[in-house]
């Protein structure tokens, strides 16, 4: 392989890393194109194209040699540090600051990068969220408790669920069905009052609000492959929502 074709090579691995990363921590999909184009303009590649879905990257270049590749997208959460980090590497390759292989090491790093926030902060901060919305939605003060430990409760079924089963499915109808059970034990025992008021608060940090702004912004953007994907993705997530609730109360 001779040196041109090389560093060819080198400029897609990072692009496809960078791109990588983002959609996998759930930025839209036209700042995920945008940001791995600008990267390949820096290095010298003017002549660049990018394609991707939820759950897949295609990236090519036609000079001097035409290379196509993919790289599939297996989970994606919600990690706007990551994004954050990305962007940060993506400025320092436009004012030439990294050369191709300091940027691959740096994308490298920040992929490794475990989550700034463990799981246990994730469920106190869901607990505390629950109880905010339940105030937000015009509930009683005494509610407050009930949603926070039916919030936190099902936030962390949700945690434990998708490691056994990597399912977002079975995770999300599961955390919804621990909320529906325990605000109803709670209700009944006199703790709570209001029913529907905290099982909708409670549910609210499982509902997929990032990932319907992004299915919108996709759509509006005009990459509409990408936007009904994710929107018909947020859709199966609330009705795993709803359909554990459903099960709870029918019951």
């Amino acid at each position: 392989m001779n040196e041109s074709l090389k560093r060819e090579h080198d400029i897609i691995k990072v692009c496809l890393l960078a791109g990588k990363i983002m959609l996998q921590s759930g930025a839209e999909t036209y700042r995920v194109e945008d940001t791995m184009m600008r990267i390949a303009a820096s290095f010298g590649v003017t002549n660049s194209h990018s394609y991707m879905t939820p759950t897949g990257i295609i990236f090519s270049v036609e000079e001097p040699q035409h290379i196509t590749r993919l790289i599939r997208i297996s989970d994606r959460t919600t990690n706007l540090d990551k994004i954050e980090k990305v962007n940060s590497v993506s400025r320092k390759i436009s004012l030439g600051e990294l050369t191709i292989e300091e940027a691959y090491q740096a994308l490298q790093q920040i992929e490794q990068e475990p989550s700034i926030y463990p799981n246990w902060l994730l469920i106190l901060l869901s607990a505390v969220a629950s109880g905010c919305f339940l105030i937000m939605f015009r509930g009683i003060w005494a509610d407050f408790l009930p949603a926070a430990v039916a919030g936190g409760l099902g936030f962390s079924c949700f945690v434990v669920m998708h490691r056994v089963i990597p399912v977002r499915f079975f995770a999300e109808f599961s955390g919804a069905l621990v909320i529906g059970i325990v605000s109803v034990w709670l209700v009944n025992l006199g703790i709570g009052q209001e029913l529907d008021t905290i099982i909708i608060s409670s549910v609210m940090p499982l509902v997929p609000g990032l990932l319907i702004t992004n299915a919108i912004r996709d759509l509006m953007a005009g990459h509409l492959i990408s936007g009904l994907s994710k929107g018909a993705e947020a859709f199966v997530t609330s009705f795993a929502i709803g359909a554990g609730v459903a099960f709870t109360l029918s019951f």
